[in-house]
């Protein structure tokens, strides 16, 4: 028979297991049992990239956003260009040929029943009184507000249907008083250009994109100094033609909302899968 030893009194030290090896670079688990182990949660380092960041603040527009620039307003930047180039020319340029630059350029029956469309494009190349003129001022204001709602190409449609119906609605009824006898055979030469008629379309497009309370009064506003210049009657035809494009822009509201509701669910839309890209979710492998 074998001799059994008896048992050592001394503890012995347990051996050690080793860890096993890591899974695709990640550090072992928690074992069970033992509390306030490290664990993949607790450790701190840098934020990961999927990680959402806060961000500053969020703060009211700044006063630039009033102004047009070339990538957000491209249409209204450009085009406030080159009325500035046009209005320097009408300014520092020899009277003689400013003068026959406004006459070639107006929108009178002569010129209309000639070549409608190359006039009404010439007309609109000018600011009657200068790129510091109330219409001048609204038209950097006003289009660059309209642009940011609706687009440039939007937001010119609205700007040449008030200058073209407006020019149309005005002129038309001095043709028919001609050819009834009512008025002289000069008044179809009668000098008429500018963007004021475009500027009071817009203004009229854009108070129905706007809150109640910043609407109406805008509407009253422009639509009073509108009427005080009519009974002022310096320039009845001019100053029917405001009226009537500030209506233009008016009649629009329901197409300008439609546009603006477009436009903001284009921007939210979602971009569709890519090349190589799938709808389906990502399953990230997790060790056990």
């Amino acid at each position: 028979m074998e001799r059994t030893a008896p048992p050592d009194p001394s503890p012995r030290a347990t051996p050690r297991v080793p860890a096993p090896p890591q899974a695709h670079g990640r550090p072992p688990g928690p074992l069970d049992g033992m509390p306030r182990q490290w664990t993949p949660e607790r450790e701190p380092g840098p934020v990961r990239p999927d990680a959402p960041e806060a961000g500053p603040a969020p703060r009211g527009p700044s006063p630039w956003y009033l102004l047009p620039t070339p990538t957000a307003t491209p249409f209204t930047f450009w085009y406030a260009v080159l009325l500035a180039v046009t209005s320097c020319v009408a300014t520092y340029a020899d009277p003689s040929l400013v003068h026959a630059l406004h006459q070639g350029s107006s929108t009178d029956v002569a010129h209309l029943l000639r070549a409608p469309v190359p006039v009404l494009a010439a007309s609109a190349l000018w600011v009657a009184g200068g790129f510091v003129s109330p219409f001048a001022v609204g038209f950097v204001v006003v289009l660059t507000a309209l642009e940011r709602r609706l687009g440039g190409l939007r937001t010119a449609a609205v700007f040449v249907a008030g200058h073209a119906l407006a020019t149309l609605a005005t002129e038309g009824p001095v043709g028919l008083a001609v050819l009834a006898g009512h008025l002289p055979g000069t008044s179809l030469h009668r000098l008429d250009y500018g963007i004021s008629f475009g500027v009071a379309a817009s203004v009229g497009a854009l108070s129905g994109l706007l809150a109640p309370w910043l609407r109406w009064p805008l509407l009253i506003t422009f639509g009073g100094l509108l009427l005080q210049d009519l009974v002022a009657f310096t320039d009845p035809l001019t100053n029917w033609g405001h009226l009537i494009a500030l209506a233009v822009g008016v009649a629009l509201w329901p197409t300008v909302r439609g546009w603006r509701t477009d436009r903001e669910t284009a921007t939210e839309r979602p971009a569709g899968p890519g090349p190589g890209r799938t709808d389906r979710p990502t399953v990230r492998a997790t060790a056990a």
